[in-house]
């Protein structure tokens, strides 16, 4: 079991301390220190202020932020959380990969999504119906540039022929690709192209508002592993060469004084007979401070 962190802009407006490139390293430091093995980036390179006041929340760019984050630790993952395929070209999105790789020493994890914010989607010029093909195609494109050279491929929206992108990242055969999502065409998309498979907890409400499948129990979530573990046996792949990510609601938030540090144990050790190889943790995103307090504690009493 290991354990990743997303910098904590969880709320509008944002801390500004949290924006700086000293929060930002030592935040990604605390981390490190504490024995997480990954920190990452959302995505919302254009949100809607209406989203926003709803609840969402502001963000860095991911890649930028990540490779501020690379440069101040030396064994953390840089793992986003996450990259939203569809608002990019998926050579722009393999550049950026492939170089945040090679600058942090093979470091990184690229977690996607499909999105679904349609306001964004139309800031960006993407077709909101098209995202689930956009997605697919990008992960072809992706996998298939870091691996090979002269590739030749005909897009919904662009056509690249003969393209050879060096330098190639350091991971091999390329870095891991976890795909997010509840569905079960996420978790085909995971036997098909993903490494990891990024599920989050859902009660009805909020999966139809994030437009995915319902997953509010630790049953629910093993029954999705089981469907995932039988399509990749399917595939002919190691269904336990691939990592599966969830939150753990026991114990409460590290950042809570009545953070129980047993009892998150517990929950974890139950995601981990279900299957879950990590653990996405949230501590406080108030000020810097708490953050950083937030972090320490959370790495002596569950980590450690």
């Amino acid at each position: 079991m290991q354990f990743t962190i997303t910098h904590p802009m969880h709320s509008h407006p944002y801390n500004p301390e949290l924006v700086t490139g000293s929060g930002i390293a030592r935040v990604a430091a605390a981390a490190e220190a504490a024995g997480f093995g990954g920190f990452g980036f959302t995505d919302h390179p254009a949100p809607s202020q209406r989203w926003l006041d709803s609840g969402g929340h502001d963000a860095l760019d991911p890649f930028v932020a990540m490779s501020y984050a690379a440069a101040h630790t030396t064994t953390l993952r840089l793992i986003p959380n996450i990259v939203v395929l569809p608002y990019r070209n998926p050579f722009v999105v393999a550049k950026a990969g492939a170089t945040l790789d090679l600058v942090s020493g093979g470091r990184f994890t690229l977690a996607v999504g499909v999105g679904y914010l349609k306001g964004e989607f139309f800031a960006l010029g993407v077709d909101f119906d098209e995202r689930a093909a956009l997605f697919e195609e990008a992960l072809e494109v992706i996998t298939g540039i870091w691996t090979t050279d002269d590739l030749t491929f005909e897009g919904r929206h662009f056509s690249a022929r003969g393209i050879t992108a060096h330098p190639k990242p350091i991971g091999q055969p390329h870095p891991p690709i976890w795909i997010g999502g509840n569905t079960s065409a996420a978790r085909a998309r995971v036997a098909a192209h993903g490494q990891g498979w990024c599920p989050f907890r859902a009660p009805a409400v909020l999966a139809q508002t994030a437009r995915t499948a319902a997953l509010d129990s630790v049953e629910h979530l093993a029954a999705g592993i089981g469907d995932l573990r039988r399509r990749l046996e399917e595939a002919g792949r190691d269904p336990f060469d691939v990592d599966v990510v969830f939150t753990n609601d026991a114990g409460g938030n590290p950042g809570d004084d009545d953070f129980n540090a047993d009892a998150f144990l517990s929950g974890a050790a139950e995601l981990e007979a279900a299957g879950v190889t990590w653990v996405q943790v949230s501590v406080p995103g108030d000020s810097l401070a708490h953050a950083l307090e937030a972090t320490e504690r959370f790495g002596s009493s569950v980590i450690a």
